[in-house]
């Protein structure tokens, strides 16, 4: 409660990983004004594919960016420095929910190995804080004509507000893909798992002006893979993908293996 009475509005911490000058992390942090009072804490630069990388070798500087709805820091660190400034430094207290996005691409299948998106969220539940990541399925690097940031944030939201009232596991997040379309385009919200891409064609080996090697990694896969049930058939399908996701590692069924055969071993 506050002096007045008044219930205390809860407090939002907004990340991502393509830097505080996205349209998506903008969209975003608009539309949570809605559920509490939000501090944006993003990178100076586009951080995609770098993972939950933490800075501990050199300093991180951040500055309140001027002529923002919402207080914006941008942070000279990865998203998950960000997330540890932002959550013990910049909002004033701890926030009561980590929201990580709107990512431009797709954050479904092994992707989650490399986000930076991810990674922002991931580094909130360690810390102790409930949180999700959300990203628009648009095409990346190639830029879509057209990005429905607004659909997103709305389904953003519409996330956040049940984690407000229904809580998350201790250990668990959300990562949630919206397709890039119009709102009466979505077929509905599906809880998925998540599925594996198969990347191919991982590395490419191109010669520069000086007949130097260098190589671009990317890697594609078939979409013939994707199996239904996972976030890749959901957003294929034109659903909105939730995946629970947890940061215990451990593979419990193979634990339990080694555990019964120790069993009959003695």
């Amino acid at each position: 409660m506050t002096q007045d009475g008044a219930a205390a509005r809860p407090k939002i911490l907004v990340t991502n990983d393509d830097g505080y000058a996205s349209q998506g992390i903008i969209a975003l942090a608009d539309a949570l004004r809605a559920l509490g009072d939000v501090t944006v804490v993003a990178p100076d630069y586009d951080s995609s594919g770098i993972g939950h990388q933490i800075s501990i070798k050199h300093p991180v500087g951040v500055v309140e960016v001027p002529d923002r709805s919402v207080r914006t820091f941008r942070c000279s660190g990865t998203p998950a420095d960000c997330v540890v400034v932002g959550a013990f430094e910049l909002c004033g207290g701890l926030p009561s929910l980590v929201v990580s996005g709107i990512n431009r691409g797709a954050n479904v299948g092994d992707d989650l190995n490399y986000s930076g998106t991810v990674a922002a969220a991931t580094e909130a539940v360690i810390i102790g804080l409930p949180a999700m990541a959300i990203s628009l399925v648009a095409s990346w690097p190639e830029k879509s004509p057209v990005h429905h940031w607004d659909v997103a944030a709305e389904v953003g939201v519409r996330i956040a507000g049940e984690i407000f009232s229904e809580g998350l596991p201790r250990l668990s997040l959300l990562n949630v893909n919206v397709p890039n379309a119009p709102s009466d385009k979505l077929r509905g919200v599906r809880w998925t798992r998540q599925g594996r891409k198969g990347y191919r064609d991982r590395v490419e080996r191109r010669t520069d002006p000086r007949g130097g090697t260098y190589f671009w990694l990317w890697g594609a896969f078939d979409p013939a893979d994707i199996v239904d049930g996972t976030d890749l058939a959901a957003v294929r399908d034109g659903y909105v993908s939730v995946t629970p996701i947890t940061i215990d590692r451990t593979d419990h069924d193979e634990l339990g293996r080694r555990f019964r055969e120790a069993a009959r071993s003695t």
